[in-house]
């Protein structure tokens, strides 16, 4: 993805979500990747003005565990939308469009 690095993020190994998600085998669920992504676009400076509304789609590519760091990269393309990627160690594990609005 062109773009430009937003930030990155590491669910720790003690995070609540990883027990039952599976037990022996951790994997960080997807709303909690999603999660983490809406909460760096949300404090990027670049989004002054804007919120995220919505999800128009998300892939999720290769399983996240406990303790991997995410970057994350995104790319606006077109308005009100905003396009989005996340990898780790160069492999991508999730992609996306999220849907921007203005705040209430």
């Amino acid at each position: 993805m062109s773009g430009r690095e937003l930030g990155s993020f590491v669910i720790a190994a003690d995070h609540p979500c990883l027990p039952g998600h599976f037990p022996g085998r951790p994997l960080v669920p997807g709303v909690v990747l999603l999660d983490e992504v809406f909460a760096l676009v949300a404090a990027d400076p670049g989004m002054t003005g804007r919120v995220v509304g919505g999800l128009a789609n998300a892939k999720f590519l290769n399983p996240v565990r406990a303790d991997q760091r995410v970057m994350v990269r995104i790319d606006r393309t077109v308005p009100n939308r905003l396009g989005f990627s996340c990898s780790v160690a160069e492999a991508e594990v999730l992609t996306g469009v999220l849907l921007l609005g203005e705040p209430a």
